[in-house]
């Protein structure tokens, strides 16, 4: 009898036994989950780099100041959104997800009901396609508003600036720390709301995905500063966040906030000086 799930597994050849006893623990499937939907989401993205001259012909008609996009425009910005934060968010979301495999392999080695990872992980995905969806209305309103050119990128230094700056001062905010903190300390959360049933288990994870999101909705906003489908930024911006989560102190935070804001200045005083008259000397 397997002490995760309860299922006979006696039936099984010995090594067909052990394997599945070791996949039916928690904390694998967990790892699994990670790996799974993080790898889906930068396959979806390899897939649309590497087509990137066709994935642009798709797009470039969207990125005309005041074209209709049509549903197929909406589509489609919304799948490239979609496969971007679960690229960039589903490896930060690792600690929450592997603190409550551990409380649920603790429950499972007493014979207690638990329910898989991935009910977890379905909830805190939910929570960030809504953020997809939100991104996609926000740069349908950018673009009509000449703020995105037609690769996706900022047409504006001032606009540049104001979300680098923007995002680097949220990084000192207490909204920020407060949801933070939730992040990087999941265990007390999961131990006072703990559920044994699917719809509990996936509002468990509609909850952090809420938190995951005070966290780090300003950061991914950079995306439109550095370019939507810069797949460099994308990784770069993952990884801070990913570190973010697993660390414990603020110091970490307070120097992204202040390179954020510098780099946003930056953005603003080129902006300002392409506009200045050069005199001949």
């Amino acid at each position: 009898m397997s002490e995760a799930t309860g299922h006979d597994l006696s039936h099984l050849p010995p090594a067909a036994s052990r394997l599945g006893a070791v996949f039916a623990r928690p904390k694998v499937l967990a790892a699994i989950c990670v790996v799974a939907l993080a790898g889906l989401g930068w396959l979806a993205l390899g897939l649309l780099f590497f087509g990137m001259g066709a994935f642009e012909a798709l797009c470039r008609p969207l990125a005309v100041s005041g074209a209709a996009w049509g549903a197929s425009g909406f589509a489609i910005v919304a799948l490239m959104w979609g496969a971007m934060t679960l690229a960039m968010m589903l490896p930060s979301a690792s600690p929450m997800i592997l603190t409550y495999a551990e409380i649920a392999d603790t429950a499972a080695r007493k014979s207690e009901r638990i329910v898989s990872p991935f009910v977890l992980a379905a909830g805190y995905t939910l929570v960030w396609l809504g953020f997809a969806a939100a991104a996609t209305l926000a740069q349908y309103a950018f673009t009509r508003a000449a703020l995105l050119d037609t690769g996706m990128t900022s047409a504006s230094g001032l606009f540049s600036g104001a979300i680098f700056i923007g995002a680097g001062v949220y990084q000192f905010s207490a909204l920020k720390h407060a949801c933070l903190t939730q992040c990087q300390h999941p265990f007390p959360f999961f131990f006072t709301n703990w559920a044994t049933t699917p719809r509990g288990v996936f509002r468990l994870g509609v909850k952090q995905g809420l938190y995951c999101l005070g966290c780090c909705w300003a950061m991914m906003l950079v995306m439109f500063a550095v370019g939507v489908m810069n797949v460099i930024w994308m990784a770069a911006l993952g990884m801070v966040m990913t570190f973010e989560k697993i660390g414990t102190g603020k110091r970490f935070t307070y120097v992204v906030g202040v390179a954020l804001i510098v780099a946003g200045i930056a953005f603003v005083l080129s902006a300002f000086a392409a506009h200045w008259p050069v005199r001949a000397i």
